[in-house]
This record gives structure tokens, C-alpha cells and sequence, in this order.
């Protein structure tokens, strides 16, 4: 099932910003390719520049391995085995190769169309929101997606003799062959294709309604959609910042996405550690801080006015300049914010997020206790003490993304431990928050929002 395998010394990739098929065929016959350890061999500890390195995969009894090329140290021979579906070989450049060979370790065999991946079944789509709770990206399936194999491209019409593979030496990163070139360099390949598996089990690319050219968005349109300005996102896009996933295709020079890569793009944003602060935070003078933050700063200004201008004692140490009220204010608020923004150095929050977690998960594991000992059967809400209510509000309010990570590790931690569901312990947590927290209805729900992802989002 896998593209471009088994005795033909090809490989397809360079690009993964292009849309295969249009890479170009390059020799591997130089490059051990059915040990994986003989494989890794080739580039590690072999010279400056060049590594190797061979892993089994973790779900499906295959592994994966890379070298850097022995001839060209700026390329990297990438190659993912499944004892059921066979082998792709991809030719990155080296610096891309440890990062995707640690994807293919997942249950992906191969990336196409700009990071879309296949698992043997299944196609899903770039993997960009991280979900706390599961440790994982979420995984979602593409829509009628259609798996194109070698014997859907191939006509008769088809001349193999016109076909090149590249020596390795040959290989310009920035030339890709035209498209009926690639078809008779498939052509080529498929003539002597001598695997056991045949070429209608040979997947060669996806094909999906989201990725025809009218669902395909530009760089103004995708900026819209993330809520950036296009001259930000270019400006993303040249320094290699913001997370931009790549591009589907390259039309005339310009790079496209699917409108559904885009939407993730803009769900990581609205999901990143800034986002889940900007939520909470409020605008205090001319600074914008976690409401918690704002209070302690206003409790301490309090405090210290009242220590170094209402104490009679201590109001005659300040020079005469300085006798004034709103002088000792000015000061007062300066330490006071020192005081909000040094949080850390008062409260263990690392510490107490790790208490709460551990006090609301105990909380959990007492309900279910008392509802089975009761004999209740449905188990669709857990009750949380006030003062540990109380003290994961105070997390949210101060440490807003920390209280974030807190809440999905207790998420998680119920469906490992406990087999409770995340929409029960979502709706047990909001609640508390909600009878015994200080924030309003809508900034709780948004954050909330902004932190947890359901499970009917995480499609398999």
C-alpha cells in the first residue's frame, strides 16, 4: 500500500511543500534500504555533518530510519517499513530528517500534500492542536478522502523510456520536473516494479474535495481567517515563525492552503499560552495582566501606602519634596507591581497546580466511591470541595496558563486512571469554577473553550 517501494532504486520527495507527484525520481541503489540498522550505519558517527538513526515503530511492528546521504550531507534518505502496507523511501533535506522521522514513529507511513497523512486506512489532516490531556495532536480524518495509487495515475499511453531517475549529485532543491515528466518516471518505476504488492495498492497521493483548487485559500484569505494581517503572515511565513503549516500546493509561485489547514492554523493560535492569558487578563493602567495579577498589585499598593504615608512615624523619614500623598501613591504601586509580576518568588505555583491536581483527582475518585457504594449508575458529574474550587480559580486568575495544563492533566489523568470521561470532568470542573470562582460567566467559558478540546473534536 505504500508509494514507490520494494527493488527499484527510486525515492519520491524532496519538497514536502509541493504536491506530490511533482518530485522528481532519485536513485538509492547506493543506500542499504531493507536494514534498518544497516541503513542508520551509513551516517552515524561516519563524519562531520552526517547522522543516522533507526527506531521501531510503537503501533504497528515496522520501523523507521534515516541517514544523511554519504554523497550529499545536505540530503537525508528517510525510510518507513510496515510488515502489511511495505515501504516508502523519501529523500528530505538533512536538517528536515530527524524531525520527520520522529512522525514516523506515529501510526503515519507517509506524508503528502503539505503534511497530510495516511496510517494504512485513513487519511488526516496536518497535525497542529496539541491536546493536553492526551499528550497528543488531535487526530482528524479527512472528508471522503480517496487514495490515489500508482495504478490510477498510469495510462498505456505512457513512454517509460522517457523517464530519468537523478543520481543524488544531480538533485536541485529548487527545480521540481513537470508533471507528464513525473508520469513516465512512474511509468518507468512501475515497469519494473517487482514487489508483492501490487500497483492498485501503491498509494501515490490524497484526493479530497478540501484540497481541489476552488477550496484552496491564499496568503489574504488565510490571513483573514487566523485574524492577522496578510503582511504579518508573510512576514510569518519569511522568518519561519508563527507555526505557519505548510502549504498544500504552489499555484504560479503562490502558496495555497486548504481552508480547513487554515481554521487549524487559526484554532492553535486561539488555543496558544498567550491567547489563554489575553483571556483572563484585564487592562490596568497602561499594562494588560492576568485579573489576578491586578488584584494582587492593588492589594499591595494598598499596603504599602498605608505603611509609608498613613503611619505618622514613617510618613516624616520622606524628604520634604516628597511629602505628598500621590508621591507615596506613585511608589507604592511601583512595589506593589514588583511584588504582582514576582508571583513565583512568593507562591510555589508549579507546587500548587500539582496539588490541585492531585486534591481535585481525589475528589473525583471520592464521588465515584460514594455514587457505587449508593448504588447511582450514571456518573455524569463529579462534585469538587469549595476551597479546592476555590484555589484552582485562584490559578486561573493569576497563572492562567498554567491553571490551563493543570486542568487538562486532571482531564487526562480521569480517563486514564479513572475511565471518567472528558465531557464529565469538563462539566465538573466549569461547575466549580463557576459556583465557587470570582470570574464571569462568559470569560470562564472562553477559557474554558480556549483550553479543552472535546472529545467529538478528537475524530480517529
Amino acid at each position: 500500500m505504500m508509494p514507490l517501494h520494494d527493488s527499484y532504486p527510486v525515492a519520491n520527495g524532496l519538497r514536502t511543500d509541493h504536491p506530490i507527484p511533482d518530485l522528481p525520481f532519485v536513485d538509492d541503489s547506493h543506500i542499504p534500504l531493507d536494514d534498518p540498522r544497516a541503513l542508520e550505519a551509513v551516517g552515524r558517527h561516519r563524519g562531520d555533518g552526517m547522522w543516522g538513526r533507526h527506531d521501531d515503530s510503537r503501533h504497528d511492528g515496522g520501523w523507521a530510519a534515516f541517514t544523511t546521504d554519504p554523497i550529499r550531507h545536505d540530503l537525508a534518505w528517510s525510510v518507513r517499513w510496515h510488515p502489511d502496507h511495505g515501504r516508502s523511501v523519501v529523500l528530505y533535506r538533512d536538517n528536515d530528517a530527524a524531525g520527520m522521522h520522529h512522525w514516523l514513529q506515529s501510526p503515519a507511513l507517509l506524508f503528502r500534500s503539505g503534511g497530510y497523512w495516511f496510517d494504512g486506512t485513513s487519511w488526516y489532516r496536518p497535525p497542529q492542536v496539541f491536546d493536553l490531556a492526551s499528550e497528543e495532536f488531535v487526530r482528524r480524518r479527512v472528508p471522503a478522502a480517496t487514495t490515489v495509487t500508482a495504478a490510477d495515475l498510469l495510462t498505456t499511453n505512457r513512454k517509460p523510456t522517457s523517464s530519468h531517475v537523478l543520481h543524488v549529485d544531480e538533485v536541485d532543491l529548487d527545480a521540481l520536473p513537470s508533471p507528464d515528466r513525473w508520469l513516465d518516471d512512474l511509468a518507468s518505476w512501475a515497469a519494473q516494479h517487482q514487489g508483492p504488492i501490487p500497483l492498485s495498492r501503491c498509494v501515490v497521493k490524497i484526493s479530497a474535495p478540501e484540497l481541489t483548487g476552488d477550496q484552496l485559500v491564499g496568503v489574504a484569505e488565510m490571513a483573514q481567517i487566523a485574524g492577522v494581517a496578510p503582511s504579518t503572515l508573510r512576514a510569518y511565513i519569511s522568518r519561519k515563525e508563527g507555526d505557519v503549516p505548510q502549504p498544500q500546493a504552489t499555484v504560479s509561485g503562490r502558496n495555497v492552503w486548504a481552508r480547513p489547514v487554515a481554521e487549524e492554523w487559526a484554532e492553535r493560535r486561539r488555543r496558544s499560552p498567550d491567547s489563554v492569558e489575553e483571556t483572563i487578563s484585564i487592562q490596568h493602567g497602561e499594562a494588560s495582566v492576568p485579573a489576578g495579577v491586578a488584584e494582587v498589585w492593588d492589594n499591595f499598593t494598598r499596603f504599602f501606602v498605608s505603611s509609608l504615608w498613613e503611619n505618622p512615624d514613617r510618613r516624616k523619614r520622606w524628604a520634604l519634596r516628597w511629602r505628598t500623598q500621590s508621591a507615596v501613591e506613585e511608589v507604592a504601586k511601583s512595589l506593589g507591581w514588583q511584588v504582582a509580576v514576582n508571583l513565583g518568588n512568593i507562591v510555589p505555583t508549579e507546587a500548587l497546580a500539582a496539588t490541585i491536581r492531585h486534591a481535585v483527582l481525589d475528589e473525583f475518585a471520592t464521588g465515584q466511591q460514594l455514587r457505587q457504594e449508593n448504588g447511582f449508575d450514571r456518573h455524569d458529574f463529579y462534585g469538587i470541595t469549595p476551597l479546592v474550587a476555590e484555589m484552582l480559580d485562584w490559578l486561573v486568575r493569576h497563572e492562567p496558563h498554567l491553571a490551563g495544563a493543570t486542568i487538562n492533566e486532571i482531564i487526562g489523568e480521569a480517563e486514564r486512571r479513572l475511565q471518567i470521561s472528558r465531557e464529565v470532568s469538563t462539566r465538573s470542573i466549569a461547575t466549580a469554577l463557576d459556583l465557587d470562582g470570582k470570574l464571569d460567566d462568559d470569560t470562564l467559558d472562553e477559557f474554558l473553550d480556549k483550553v479543552v478540546i472535546p472529545s467529538e473534536r478528537k475524530s480517529r
